[in-house]
């Protein structure tokens, strides 16, 4: 078995050289030649987090759609995803080795492979060739299906499909300042659920809105605010603005509409939140261990038949705060038994993406599994203008103080 540094150069090239539909296989026949590997798989997390999917060489190359489907729950793979670290487990004149895929906090999947032997030197190429597949799928997703088929557990109908296309490539994102990660839970009769975020120089720019109905109807009314909202802060509009745009897109083209929502702007130089509420649930605040409701003043939802100016207000993050928004699919009456300031404080020490994913899994079980509107949360970790900075060679990304 080699034991030079693993050129991941060779590997990012043989990925690229092959059709993005191949990139999977190339890199695990080169990993298997490399470490001499009696297999090598990767695993994909699926939409929900509740469930990885595995993707071998075979697979891959020939879209078979009998791939494995392996429950998280109490698992290496759980562990692995949870903590970021790649996980050694000993077999039979061998070794189990997995690995996070991650790419800027968005935990993509993990990489598995058996080896015959697992010193120091072999696992940190592994690590490393993990951190290179992540970049190879984000490039690569942007050509063919095959990694979003990975994604799915369930088949999806027309609204759902809608609903997909809408949300950010990645639902987590992680800056030297913030760390953001959200998620969307269906329902069986899809509503119209959306988040939305983007990332400039000086400014995290986020939106979260609940379009009322079912269905095409609800999800054809989500691409009509999320557009309308885009559009408008691509065109650098003020939050005041980009709100008035959103509320009149549902005026003109969908009059009787209504969506509930906020748009929040985040200055990542000094913390300070603005933000507009249309008719939305009041966000939930972990500070110092407690948590309490951001206390918003309410505005009309977006699409309300009459004159409506929706004010712009302020909300001074501190760092170490938490900021939790959500719809009220989380809230739904299956699940009126969750207390979210409780669940929220029990998960103070996990990451945005471990907290969403319980959050999200917690209300799939108390509705035995079939909501009956969508449930979204999104959790923004505040940890201050520049006071951090980020260490992604190991395959993961793993925050660490500045010194």
């Amino acid at each position: 078995m080699t034991q030079v540094p693993l050129p991941l150069a060779e590997i990012l090239t043989a990925a690229e050289n092959a059709a993005p539909v191949k990139s999977i296989a190339v890199v695990a026949a080169d990993l298997r030649e490399r470490f001499t590997a009696s297999s090598v798989s990767f695993l994909f997390l699926d939409l929900v987090g509740r469930q990885v999917v595995r993707i071998t060489e075979t697979i891959a190359a020939r879209r078979d759609r009998g791939a494995e489907h392996i429950p998280l729950a109490d698992s290496p793979y759980e562990e692995a995803l949870r903590t970021q670290r790649l996980t050694l487990i000993p077999e039979d004149d061998a070794y189990r080795v997995i690995a996070p895929v991650t790419n800027r906090g968005d935990a993509i999947g993990l990489l598995e492979l058996t080896l015959p032997e697992a010193g120091p030197e072999v696992l940190e190429q592994v690590s490393q060739a993990a951190h290179a597949l992540a970049y190879i799928v984000v490039t690569d997703r942007r050509f063919t299906d095959l990694y979003l088929w990975g994604q799915r557990t369930r088949a999806v109908n027309l609204a759902a499909e809608i609903q997909q296309q809408l949300l950010p490539s990645s639902p987590t994102c992680e800056a030297a300042q913030f760390v953001l990660a959200a998620v969307l839970v269906p329902a069986d009769s899809v509503g119209g659920d959306s988040y939305d975020y983007t990332l400039d120089h000086d400014t995290l720019h986020l939106s979260i809105t609940d379009a009322m109905g079912h269905e095409v109807d609800s999800a054809l009314m989500a691409t009509l605010i999320v557009s309308a909202s885009r559009k408008a802060r691509r065109a650098f509009r003020s939050l005041a603005e980009q709100a008035r745009h959103t509320h009149e897109a549902l005026l003109e083209h969908m009059p009787g509409a209504l969506t509930t929502g906020q748009l929040l702007r985040l200055s990542l130089g000094d913390g300070r939140l603005r933000l507009v509420n249309a008719g939305h649930p009041w966000p939930l605040l972990l500070r110092d261990g407690e948590v309490e409701e951001v206390t918003l003043e309410i505005d009309p939802p977006f699409g309300f038949p009459f004159p409506v100016e929706h004010r712009v207000q302020d909300l001074a993050l501190r760092p170490g705060d938490r900021l939790v928004l959500y719809t009220d699919g989380m809230q739904e009456r299956a699940a009126e038994k969750l207390d979210l300031p409780a669940l929220i404080r029990a998960t103070a020490d996990d990451h945005p993406r471990e907290v969403v994913r319980t959050l999200a899994a917690t209300v799939s079980e108390l509705c035995g599994g079939h909501l009956k509107d969508d449930a979204s949360v999104m959790c923004l970790d505040w940890h201050g203008p520049d006071d951090r900075t980020r260490r992604t060679h190991a395959g993961a990304d793993v925050r660490t103080e500045r010194r």
